[in-house]
């Protein structure tokens, strides 16, 4: 998942990121107005499904998540990731949903989005909610910021600051992505 910068190089490109403080800006924006209402909303989502056993709504979720990846390479990137993360954590998780879901893989009827996917196993590992939401919304930021560090460039130094300065950021936005507004999930203003 580090390598997905999530469009920063066309804000580089155009000059818009450019340091250290346009780079925060760029990665708290893109937490907040972004992956709230995309990703995370989709992890919180397919973790309560899981939690309640329903593999028909995991279906759905992954089916939505789908076709709210409209770029192909956002699309084919999660698909990816997501795989990978089920084929890893599916041999040390013995669950009905496991299985079922495996099916689903090998009748090709699942896209396998890494938010889905990942929500689904952090439930069936018994990781608490939120915190499973804070190390997603840290992992995307820390994703972010390597990129930066390597693209714009900026000092290693200036990339740990960054994170450091999106602590009580990331508590929040933890915080409020369990109580996610269904109705608002597919919005996205980075800038």
């Amino acid at each position: 998942a580090y390598i997905h910068s999530n469009g920063l190089e066309t804000y580089v490109q155009l000059g818009l990121v450019w340091d250290k403080a346009s780079t925060r800006a760029y990665v708290k924006n893109n937490l907040f107005f972004n992956l709230k209402y995309n990703d995370a909303a989709f992890v919180k989502l397919a973790y309560d499904a899981t939690e309640a056993k329903d593999l028909n709504r995991l279906i759905e979720l992954d089916n939505e998540c789908n076709a709210l990846k409209s770029a192909q390479e956002v699309r084919v990137g999660s698909q990816k990731l997501g795989l990978r993360v089920f084929k890893i954590f599916s041999l040390h998780i013995e669950d009905e949903l496991i299985e079922a879901w495996n099916q689903l893989i090998q009748t090709k009827q699942s896209k396998n989005h890494y938010a889905i996917i990942y929500g689904m196993m952090t439930s069936l590992m018994n990781i608490p909610l939120k915190e499973a939401l804070y190390a997603y919304f840290y992992n995307a930021a820390n994703g972010i910021v390597i990129n930066a560090v390597k693209l714009i460039p900026l000092g290693q130094l200036d990339g740990q600051d960054i994170l450091f300065n999106l602590i009580e950021d990331i508590e929040k936005l933890s915080q409020e992505a369990l109580n996610i507004d269904e109705d608002k999930i597919g919005i996205c203003s980075v800038a």
